[in-house]
């Protein structure tokens, strides 16, 4: 047997080369506001409805606070407001999408929650770089493209665990 023929095997949690762009698989998409966002599915622990958590005294406005998830604290991020969505509105719709990242369970608060998608490397564009430096699009992996609809597929683990969020201990986050 070749060595050409044989798939090379990566430890998981391998972080590959940018150069290779965004990779093929599946994507829990959800919305903020008008735009619809992709992440990783294997990313995602369980989608769960919306509670009020504990708030967390002089937390940034986008930490909502805490909840207890069968004994686990897990913090609670809305994307919305991290994101600079315009509103931020609570209803029957709006979903925690709980996470685990980097062996930590948190939870993202997000508008709605559409559906899981396959999507091949054909299907996904590289993010557009942008030369301003008010927009931070370094979490943006790529733009995903199915039918009429466009994703924006983010690096939900790098968002959450940049040391803007404060979520991880600097030790975890390297």
């Amino acid at each position: 047997m070749e060595a050409s023929n044989v798939p090379a095997l990566r430890p998981q949690g391998a972080v590959t080369a940018p150069a290779t762009g965004p990779k093929s698989g599946e994507y829990l998409t959800f919305r903020l506001g008008a735009e619809e966002y992709g992440i990783d599915i294997l990313k995602v622990q369980e989608i769960r409805s919306y509670e009020a958590p504990t708030r967390i005294a002089n937390a940034p406005d986008f930490i909502k606070g805490v909840v207890n998830l069968r004994g686990v604290i897990v913090p609670i991020v809305d994307l919305r407001l991290k994101l600079g969505c315009p509103t931020a509105e609570y209803n029957s719709f709006t979903v925690v999408i709980v996470l685990n990242v980097k062996d930590r369970v948190v939870g993202a608060v997000v508008d709605s929650v559409s559906d899981v998608l396959e999507l091949s490397r054909d299907a996904i564009k590289p993010a557009p770089e942008l030369n301003t430096s008010s927009v931070d699009t370094s979490f943006i992996t790529g733009i995903g493209s199915v039918a009429d609809r466009m994703l924006i597929l983010m690096d939900i683990e790098g968002l959450m665990s940049s040391a803007e969020m404060g979520l991880m201990d600097a030790a975890v986050a390297a």
